[in-house]
This record gives structure tokens, C-alpha cells and sequence, in this order.
């Protein structure tokens, strides 16, 4: 059997804690080796570093980090990590642009290591099913609707309104990840920014595509909403419609419901040993690049102030 793959993590904030600390801790191809915080925060005694130079120089034995930073800053770490030959998992989004993520890829595949540009709603468990049931299918349209509150998901984040941050796209992107993985390519054709006038990245979007042959699909984001949370995904086909409801926990279709538990990250870092192991990468861009082409052919609107 193989020796386990020794991990640090970059950023201990809530994610981390969440869903990354007891991935690793219940997969037997993983050992936690080392943290980094700028807070200089600690795991079971085990070496933490306030940043990632001072882990490498330090010496520490370490195969991989996962980096759980916000995406502006993670260019510089993971190409410090890919140069002293370590393995990179990258939180989602992969980047702050597609540029980076690109050249990312490049030096990985230079330096013989993994990068994983990881999409963890991907791995919701309803997801894998919804893209087995559409194959064949003729897909006739589709909508998607990611409403929740921002305030209860990301209280207090400042980074996540800078430019890079994503706004409303930074949990829309999760939807795009699922959507580039069950539906045929598609495109956008025009959409609607709503940016408050305190703030640099968008808190509302609704936006249309087209897939490859026709099908339109629809897209309402809103970080405004109060009450029940909508993580939904409608596919419409000629077999009936399919439902994704709970961020892709819930699979709907005409033969049935199926509701099933939370598998993202564990998915995730099982997908990770196996790159490692076959040293190879997995560096999708696809959602990143529809979000990118949100800001780019979307028409901006100012509404008003937001505060936390």
C-alpha cells in the first residue's frame, strides 16, 4: 500500500475547517501534515506556519497543499508550491482569472506535479446520476435559480466584494460547475449585473445562454434572499424533466426521487489521490470561463447599497 500523501493546508478559515480538516481526516490516502494561517492557528500540535515560504523552508515533509485562501491572492502560493515540486489543490474558484489558472497548469505539467482546480458541488451525490439519466436525451431547455443570503453564508467577507472576489458568482459558480458537467456546451448571450453602488462585484445576476444546439437555459442568482434557500437546477427533455434541488443533494425524475447525503469533499479528495497517483492534473475552467463571460458581455446595473 502506499505511503499517504503527506497534505498541508493553506488557510485555515471556515472551509477549511468545514470540509477539509475531516476529508482529510477520513481518507486513508491523506495524512495532515502541517497548517498555514496568518493567524498562526494550529492543528493536533502539528508544525503551523504563517506562510506557505515558511513552511517550505522549514523543511517539513510535505507531498501536497490545498489551498483554501480567497482566489486573489492564490496565483503567487500555488506557483511557489508547484516550484518546490509539491502537488496543488485549489479551492473553487481555481483563480482570480482564467490567465493564471492557465499558466498554473503550464508550470505544473513542467514540473511533473498534480494540480486539481477543484469543483466540489460536482460531487454532490445527485450529480453523477443527473448526468447518466440526460445522456441521450434531448435537452429542450433548462433553468437554473442559486438564491440565498449572504449574509448568513459569507458574513463579514470583504474580499468577496473586490474585484476577483466574484460576488453573487462565487456560490453561482457552483452551479455553472454542475451545469458545464450534465448539460451540452453553452454560451452566453446576454445578461443583467446588479452591483450595489458601495460595492465592486455583482449581488444579483439573471443571465442567458444557448446550448450548442439551441436549448436556452436560464440563470437567476440573488444573494438577497431571506428565509428558505433555493439551489436549483431544471432540466426539461424528451424523456420528461430531471430536478436538481439542494445544491445537487436531491435528484428528481420521472422515475422517482432520490434524496441522498453530503459526499462533495470527500469525492473531492478521493479525486485528488487518484491524480497524484497517476500523476496527472485536472484543471477544468469551464464555469470559471462562463463567469468571466458574465462580466464580460453583461450589462451592469447599480442598485442600491449593501452592509452587512
Amino acid at each position: 500500500m502506499a505511503a499517504p500523501i503527506r497534505v498541508a493546508i493553506v488557510g485555515m478559515g471556515k472551509i477549511a475547517h468545514d470540509q477539509h480538516l475531516p476529508s482529510i481526516a477520513g481518507n486513508g490516502d491523506f495524512e495532515l501534515a502541517a497548517t498555514v494561517s496568518s493567524r498562526g492557528e494550529a492543528v493536533n500540535d502539528l508544525p503551523h506556519f504563517r506562510t506557505l515560504g515558511e513552511l517550505l523552508e522549514a523543511g517539513v515533509d510535505v507531498d501536497a497543499v490545498a489551498l483554501c485562501t480567497p482566489p486573489q491572492v492564490r496565483y503567487d502560493l500555488a506557483a511557489q508550491a508547484i516550484a518546490a515540486g509539491k502537488h496543488v489543490f485549489l479551492e473553487k474558484p481555481p483563480g482570480a482569472t482564467l490567465a493564471e489558472v492557465a499558466l498554473l497548469d503550464a508550470q505544473a505539467a513542467a514540473a511533473g506535479v498534480t494540480l486539481f482546480a477543484s469543483w466540489h458541488s460536482r460531487y454532490a451525490a445527485g450529480v453523477e446520476p443527473a448526468r447518466q439519466w440526460l445522456r441521450g436525451r434531448k435537452i429542450t431547455a433548462a433553468s437554473i435559480v442559486w438564491r440565498e443570503d449572504v449574509r448568513v453564508w459569507h458574513p463579514g467577507q470583504d474580499w468577496i466584494w473586490e474585484p476577483g472576489g466574484l460576488g453573487v458568482f462565487d456560490p453561482g459558480i457552483n452551479a455553472l460547475s454542475i451545469a458545464t458537467h450534465i448539460l451540452p456546451p453553452f454560451f452566453l448571450l446576454e445578461g443583467r449585473l446588479s452591483l450595489p453602488s458601495n460595492r465592486a462585484a455583482p449581488i444579483a445576476a439573471d443571465l442567458h445562454f444557448r446550448t450548442s444546439d439551441g436549448a436556452p437555459v436560464h440563470m437567476d442568482l440573488d444573494w438577497r434572499q431571506t428565509g428558505p434557500q433555493s439551489w436549483d437546477i431544471t432540466v426539461e427533455t424528451d424523456g420528461g424533466t430531471l430536478k436538481l434541488e439542494k445544491g445537487g443533494a436531491v435528484l428528481t425524475t420521472p422515475e422517482g426521487t432520490q434524496a441522498t447525503d453530503d459526499r462533495e469533499y470527500p469525492g473531492l479528495y478521493a479525486r485528488f489521490a487518484e491524480l497524484v497517483h497517476a500523476g496527472t492534473r485536472d484543471v477544468d475552467t469551464a464555469p470559471l470561463r462562463l463567469v468571466a463571460d458574465a462580466f464580460l458581455r453583461g450589462h451592469r446595473l447599480t442598485v442600491e447599497e449593501f452592509h452587512d
